[in-house]
């Protein structure tokens, strides 16, 4: 069992989707997770144009190329979140509208709705291949984020309560219930990319966010290393607790300093790529993360999905990191033994 090796577009999304689905066959790739911005994908229009979907797989087909998930990682970050101008840049128009907070996260809860009524249009429309592969993994996804109120208590000072952290706990479960619900009535799941700034950004919150959804067959989580490794935090073991719940992988490496550094792993306000930072990421096999011992225990929990490139590095060239990627991928992936090794000494 190999799987199909993909590229997440939300990093791409300056390219058409037809610029950029043909440069992803020429790396290599086998098919694109696409995001809900730029042209990539747009759910208004999948929703509302009768021959939208039928369009996007004429058009990856005719590059080459293939879909098995889509993301709304930016209007996902707004359910949750406490809404301030920065999420303006980041938001379509319609759901920023006036910019009242709770007002944009009623508007992002209500696009997040349509995001899995959009992608059930979607993959009811894929080729056969495509939805051979959806069959092996049992499910269709949507990648994204969910925000959280909670993430500025996250360094308890002035002193953070209990009752505070479960408050905020309280109110992911309360907006994100309902969307669950509705991608249920959809037959989508959606996968949260377990990352900092979100309601679950390591093992312990994780756990904290499934008990919040009364542990919702719908919600499970898109699997990137990256934002794990660096906070110190076991990736491997965050597989072996949650493995059932992972929709979706992501590849993507990170580097860490094991020696004391200007800037610590808060990040000290530092941009990406500052020589100073204690972290930063790197392009797959260009960090320090173990992606065979991940291979091992995906292969040991049944995942059957994509590797999904999310490609990030500040000190490399995109094309070539990108295309450099989809061989590292292909490389360190393996199908699991049908057999034990030493079975032939008893035939």
């Amino acid at each position: 069992m190999t799987r199909p090796v993909s590229l997440f577009t939300g990093q791409w999304a300056d390219l058409s989707l037809e610029t950029l689905a043909r440069k992803a066959r020429e790396f290599g790739y086998d098919g694109l997770e696409l995001a809900c911005w730029g042209d990539h994908f747009e759910v208004d229009r999948a929703l509302e144009e009768a021959d939208y979907c039928k369009r996007h797989w004429e058009l990856l087909a005719d590059c080459g190329v293939r879909s098995f998930a889509i993301s709304n990682h930016l209007v996902g970050q707004a359910v949750c979140d406490r809404i301030d101008e920065r999420h303006r840049t980041i938001l379509p128009e319609a759901i920023w509208g006036d910019g009242d907070p709770e007002g944009v996260r009623r508007r992002a809860a209500d696009e997040m709705v349509r995001t899995a009524r959009a992608a059930r249009k979607f993959f009811d429309a894929a080729p056969d291949d495509v939805k051979s592969v959806l069959a092996k993994t049992g499910r269709t996804v949507v990648n994204g984020f969910t925000g959280s109120s909670i993430w500025h208590l996250l360094y308890s000072f002035p002193p953070v309560t209990p009752a505070m952290i479960e408050e905020g706990y309280a109110d992911f479960g309360r907006r994100w219930k309902p969307i669950l619900d509705a991608f249920a009535e959809q037959d989508v799941c959606f996968a949260l990319e377990v990352h900092p700034t979100e309601i679950a950004f390591d093992i312990a919150t994780t756990r904290r966010a499934l008990a919040a959804v009364g542990d919702h067959p719908r919600f499970g989580f898109n699997f990137d290393p990256s934002h794990l490794a660096y906070q110190n935090v076991s990736v491997v073991g965050f597989l072996r607790e949650f493995g059932a719940r992972v929709f979706n992988v992501h590849v993507k490496d990170a580097w860490w300093s094991d020696e004391p550094t200007a800037v610590g792993v808060f990040g000290g306000h530092a941009d990406f790529g500052d020589p100073e930072r204690a972290w930063d990421f790197r392009s797959p096999g260009r960090g320090r993360i173990d992606f065979e011992a991940i291979v091992r225990e995906l292969n040991r929990v049944g995942y059957a999905g994509p590797l999904s490139v999310e490609w990030e590095d500040p000190g490399m060239d995109r094309e070539h990191g990108a295309a450099e990627a989809a061989a590292f991928v292909r490389r360190i992936d393996f199908p699991p033994s049908d057999r034990a090794f030493d079975a032939a000494f008893g035939e």
